[in-house]
């Protein structure tokens, strides 16, 4: 008997063996007829959720984006835990520090997927910069930060981060421990903090 599926149930299914198929195989060496074959669906039925392979890759990297966002929320607005620990914990959780990970960054870097480079860093600029300009606004409270502009403090360190520390940019030791120095130096700077206040906050951030 034929399963019906509801839309939304079944776009999953079909991210969810891509996902796997694509760590697997890699993104190249996997045709939409893989796709096909592992799920046991008719092509019409997966271009009318998705009209290419890189629609599907668009749409896994932003189902991950949101599962991201999602659990560096939690950490982000709780208040229970303190300001600069949950500053590193909220960056911690959103790296990409795994199969899939690699695999998605490996095509974002890629000249003739630089939209889609620039659509996955739009989307986390916007959407966590809330989350620790939320963490501003509560070490402003605290008098930990010293800052009349929060969220525009936010922006312009973590607008500045993602371009300094781009994964695509090849520095020597010595340059990334100068890159890493004068960030937390500016950043305490921009956010009105003492002189080395980051400095245990950020550091584990860059080891990852």
């Amino acid at each position: 008997m034929r399963i019906v599926k509801d839309a939304e149930e079944r776009k999953n299914e079909i991210l969810d063996v891509a996902e796997r198929l694509f760590c697997a195989k890699g993104f190249d060496k996997t045709s939409t007829n893989d796709i096909l074959e592992e799920i046991g669906i008719a092509r019409g039925t997966l271009y009318y959720h998705f009209k290419s392979k890189e629609d599907i890759l668009d749409a896994m990297i932003e189902r991950l984006t949101n599962q991201m966002v999602e659990k560096a929320s939690v950490i982000a607005l709780d208040e229970s835990i303190p300001v600069l620990e949950r500053l590193t914990r909220t960056m911690l959780s959103l790296n990409l520090d795994n199969e899939l990970g690699d695999m998605i960054m490996e095509q974002v870097h890629r000249p003739q997927n630089a939209l889609m480079h620039q659509k996955l860093e739009n989307m986390l600029l916007g959407r966590v910069n809330k989350l620790i300009t939320k963490i501003a606004e509560d070490g402003i409270k605290q008098g930990i930060m010293h800052t009349d502009y929060p969220a525009e403090a936010v922006e312009m360190i973590m607008t500045y981060s993602y371009s300094a520390f781009d994964s695509l940019n090849q520095y020597s030791e010595e340059e990334e421990q100068r890159k890493m120095m004068g960030f937390i130096y500016h950043a305490e700077r921009v956010l009105g903090m003492e002189s080395g206040a980051l400095m245990e906050a950020v550091k584990p951030i860059f080891k990852k």
